[in-house]
C-alpha cells in the first residue's frame, strides 16, 4: 500500500519521528523512547512512514533500523513552491507600491516646502 505524503506529514508525531531519523539512523526502541506513548503507537506511526516512502526499516542483526529517505518530501516542495513565488510576487508588488507611495509623499512634502 502507498500511502500519501500529504497525509503522513500531517500528523505532528510522525513529522517528529522524521525529524529524529533524518539525521540518524535509529532502532525502532530508541524511537520510541522519544515519545510519550506505547511502543505499538509509535510502530504505527513508523509503518505509515514506510508505506509513504519516507523511512526505510533495515534488519541488523536482531535489530530493525529506521533510515529517512526524504526524497518524497520533494512532492511537498513541489507543491508548496507554487505558494512561495505567488506570494513573493504579492510581497514584491506591495513593495513596489508602498515605494512609489512614499516618493509621492517625499515629492509632496518638498513642493509644499517651497511654496
Amino acid at each position: 500500500m502507498h500511502r500519501d505524503v500529504f497525509k503522513a506529514i500531517a500528523d505532528p508525531t510522525r513529522r517528529e519521528i522524521i525529524n529524529l531519523i533524518a539525521h540518524k539512523s535509529m532502532n525502532l526502541n530508541a524511537v520510541a523512547d522519544n515519545f510519550d506513548m506505547s511502543r505499538p503507537a509509535v510502530s504505527k506511526h513508523i509503518k505509515i512512514l514506510t508505506e509513504c516512502g519516507l523511512l526505510v526499516i533495515k534488519q541488523q542483526g536482531r535489530e530493525r533500523f529506521c533510515q529517512a529517505d526524504l526524497q518524497q518530501l520533494k512532492e511537498v516542495t513541489d507543491w508548496a513552491e507554487q505558494y512561495r513565488r505567488f506570494w513573493s510576487q504579492k510581497l514584491d508588488a506591495l513593495g513596489d507600491f508602498l515605494n512609489k507611495d512614499q516618493e509621492e509623499s517625499t515629492n509632496i512634502k518638498h513642493k509644499n516646502k517651497k511654496l
